[in-house]
């Protein structure tokens, strides 16, 4: 029932995601774009020995579509100003580090006004991954705005630089995009409370790992958009670092998720091993991508998103060879990851077909995440009611397990291994009076009536014995029982257990005759109990026991025992009593 309820839950969270989040994510994807935008017309790449001027004068302007390349160490963009436009004030594009910028503004008489940035000097935007720097005052007269970008580290800081009149975290469609991905994230933040409430009680690794995921995405998205601007105050080149920890991060946990979450035996266990190797080779990439992204600086981005390429295959290989081995959670896997896999596609693609623009898709990612964590959830939850039921079955037949070896089959009433393993805890709770019970010329009942009726007659007795709710009963074996009682009159009230017997075979057995029993009582004082021993109680009931049967049966023979004797005087005092009975 439970589970239903979180399927119907979860299946109404993605409708609603399909109906209201991911339109408003299509709305809000051309955030900033507007009719001022202005890019780069033409671009001069060489050597960061030479000055921007001296490039230009060298290689000249490249202004029939220009390739943007990382090969160069100083690329130079100029955008000529249409002054039909409102006067831009902005340089934005898009978040990566770079080494340096440098922007000037330059006249139609030669006029040039020049400002410098570092990674730490300008400012991130409230859009996805952007940032701005702040143009040299740009007026009438102003021709064209040159732009030189040292070193950077991805295309796309090229590709989509322009030029802003505004800044574009002040566009009126970033207000409802953050918005939007506050709510994800608010969203994402309900299965981390899940899966806390999930490890309480099956304390399985996936449900760490699914945690773990929901996070790194959940800082993915927090680091890449806008609303880290907001909340917090990074400078451009910590946001890069954090962006790319969280991403490797989250495709780690997502890989490790996936290696403790797919039930045991549905997934190759070659590929099973090669998933923490994954997890850890993603960390290692990001990692050394965040803090040395120039060391290989040219090739170094299209390294890193070409070491992802394996992992990609990897992953969509685990979870089609859990599929074909009717893993039932790898359906779960599969719903989730589809929009994060087709998003790692659609950056590969972009990164290496220079037909295409690069795209990093977060828009898609950001639907993806959550589309990620609610399947995943959902997943989690089917596990979790799976192993529930399948430990509270075992649990259960645990239980009756230990119930069979404590309990007799017949009766229902404890057995002696019970009281036997037991005895110093019931010594402890102060029961003091010991009775060992035996049905009166029980074999001629069997020989008479058959072992049907004899059983149904040590049923009878079984449930007489069981009348007193502080007497605990014990089946020793045959039609021998015994009984421990605590509390005040217990010699009396183990009494009233035996004279109770005869009443309960007549109203449950057909039999023809009375059945009685004898019993011989042992009520050992308080200050006695601790030290004696069951063996010790057992022998000196036994006794009595004897003794009853010996005067004739169905009665109790009782003794309020000061000491126990040792086994010479027990010997020597029965002799005396019978030689006194004859």
């Amino acid at each position: 029932m439970r589970l239903g309820v979180s399927r119907t839950f979860a299946l109404q969270l993605m409708a609603w995601l399909l109906a209201i989040v991911v339109p408003g994510a299509l709305q809000a994807a051309p955030v900033a774009v507007d009719s001022a935008r202005q890019y780069a017309s033409c671009l001069a790449s060489g050597d960061i020995a030479r000055t921007p001027e001296q490039i230009v004068a060298a290689k000249g302007w490249n202004c029939a579509a220009p390739r943007y390349s990382l090969k160069p160490e100083r690329n130079v963009l100029r955008f000529e100003l249409d002054h039909t436009r409102t006067l831009p004030r902005y340089l934005v594009t898009r978040r990566s580090p770079y080494e340096s910028l440098r922007i000037d503004a330059v006249d139609f008489d030669g006029t040039r006004r020049t400002l410098s940035y570092t990674p730490e000097t300008a400012r991130p935007s409230a859009v996805n991954g952007f940032f701005h720097a702040g143009l040299p005052p740009v007026t009438d007269q102003t021709r064209e705005v040159i732009v030189t970008l040292d070193r950077p580290t991805h295309a796309m800081t090229m590709e989509q630089a322009h030029l802003s009149p505004n800044d574009p975290g002040e566009h009126p469609s970033v207000q409802p995009l953050l918005t939007m991905l506050a709510a994800l994230s608010g969203m994402l933040l309900m299965p981390v409370l899940f899966n806390a409430a999930f490890y309480r009680v099956l304390r399985e690794p996936f449900v760490l790992w699914h945690a773990a995921l929901t996070v790194t995405l959940m800082l993915t998205i927090f680091f890449n958009s806008g609303l880290s601007v907001i909340l917090v105050d990074l400078s451009n080149s910590q946001l890069s670092k954090l962006t790319t920890l969280a991403f490797g991060t989250s495709v780690a946990a997502g890989g490790m998720f996936a290696y403790s979450f797919i039930e045991p035996g549905k997934m190759n266990p070659r590929l099973r091993r090669l998933l923490p190797m994954a997890a850890i080779w993603s960390l290692a990439l990001s990692m050394f991508h965040a803090f040395f992204p120039f060391v290989g600086r040219a090739w170094q981005t299209d390294a890193y998103y070409a070491a992802f390429l394996p992992v990609l295959l990897l992953y969509i290989a685990a979870v089609a060879n859990s599929l074909r081995l009717g893993s039932r959670a790898a359906k779960f896997q599969l719903v989730g990851w589809t929009p994060l896999l087709f998003v790692g596609v659609t950056r590969l693609v972009s990164q290496f077909v220079d037909a295409l623009p690069a795209t990093d898709a977060m828009m898609l990612f950001y639907v993806g995440c959550v589309f990620e964590v609610i399947a995943t959830t959902l997943g989690v939850t089917d596990r979790f009611m799976l192993l529930k039921h399948q430990r509270d079955r075992a649990r259960t037949e645990a239980q009756m397990l230990e119930h069979m070896t404590e309990h007799d089959s017949l009766t229902g009433l404890y057995n002696r291994r019970l009281l036997e393993d037991r005895f110093p805890e019931l010594r402890n709770q102060g029961y003091s009076v010991f009775a060992l019970l035996d049905i009166d010329r029980f074999k001629t009942i069997n020989d008479t009536f058959g072992h049907s009726v004899g059983d149904d007659v040590l049923r009878a007795v079984a449930l007489a014995l069981q009348e007193d709710g502080d007497a605990l009963a014990v089946r020793m074996g045959g039609e021998e029982f015994a009984l421990l009682l605590r509390g005040q009159d217990a010699v009396k009230r183990v009494e009233r257990l035996r004279l109770a017997i005869p009443r309960h075979v007549s109203a449950s057995v057909e039999i023809d005759r009375i059945v009685t029993a004898s019993m011989g009582v042992c009520d050992i004082p308080m200050d006695v109990l601790p030290a004696v021993e069951l063996e010790t109680i057992f022998r000196h009931a036994d006794r009595l026991l004897y003794e009853a049967k010996a005067a004739g049966r169905n009665r109790m023979v009782s003794e309020k025992v000061g000491r126990f004797p040792a086994p010479t005087e027990r010997r020597s005092a029965f002799r005396n009593k019978a030689v006194e009975a004859a």
